[in-house]
């Protein structure tokens, strides 16, 4: 069983950003995880995935990446990025610290979370987002699923404080080999922990369930080892 709600959570900057939580039955201190969107907003397969790490233990918040630019709840179909594209386009590192921040202080906020042990997971756009929050946070574990323009900050692997645990679809074409060595050798150059996973018979997207790209074995596969690396490095 978890509790889920919509939150509304104050930015540095002065905006406003909606984000759904969701929160385990328990009532004993809890980690706590960061979800970061893909492309189409915080969309019911980003909601589920909060309520099966709810599920797991872990009180998770999943902002909306896109609030500067989009009405609050904006999400749009897997068959139109077009729609997506403009919000997509205005994401940068400084907005995304910015978030990034709020979301770290409102899941310490929460009674129930542990505030040493938070980590973050992101899918597509988010996975490259949940690589910038290692860098940005004192986070206790970090996770990306094929983030697309990770490569765009290896300058900030130096700065990661947790260990990062990558997977990367052998099939996706919108993720070139030579980005995903861009991104590993600039983390292990930085002296950084990482876990590395290329699953060659994945394609982009293959976590989601919504998505022609779905593929079940690699999405049971990935999930059963970031639970693991999950549960080593938070302890739910």
């Amino acid at each position: 069983m978890s509790d889920h709600n919509n939150a509304t959570i104050q930015v540095a900057d002065g905006t406003e950003m909606r984000a759904y939580s969701a929160f385990p039955s328990s009532t004993g201190p809890v980690p706590g995880i960061i979800l970061l969107q893909e492309a189409f907003g915080v969309n019911h397969h980003i909601r589920s995935v909060a309520d099966r790490l709810a599920q797991a233990g872990y009180a998770v918040v999943a902002p909306e990446l896109y609030h500067r630019t989009a009405a609050p709840g904006f999400e749009v179909a897997y068959s139109d990025f077009g729609s997506a594209l403009p919000h997509y386009n205005a994401l940068n590192p400084t907005d995304l610290a910015s978030d990034l921040q709020a979301a770290h202080a409102w899941l310490q906020s929460q009674a129930l979370v542990i505030g040493d042990k938070i980590g973050s997971i992101g899918f597509c756009v988010g996975g490259r987002v949940s690589f910038l929050a290692n860098a940005v946070l004192p986070l206790a574990a970090a996770v990306s699923y094929y983030g697309g323009g990770t490569h765009l900050l290896k300058d900030r692997a130096k700065d990661l404080h947790a260990p990062h645990l990558f997977f990367w679809g052998g099939l996706d074409a919108h993720i070139s080999k030579a980005n995903i060595a861009e991104v590993t050798d600039a983390v292990e150059a930085a002296g950084k922990p990482f876990i590395n996973t290329l699953i060659s018979y994945a394609d982009h997207g293959f976590h989601c369930d919504e998505r022609s790209s779905y593929h079940p074995e690699a999405a049971a596969e990935a999930w059963g080892l970031t639970l693991a690396f999950f549960k080593e490095k938070l302890g739910a």
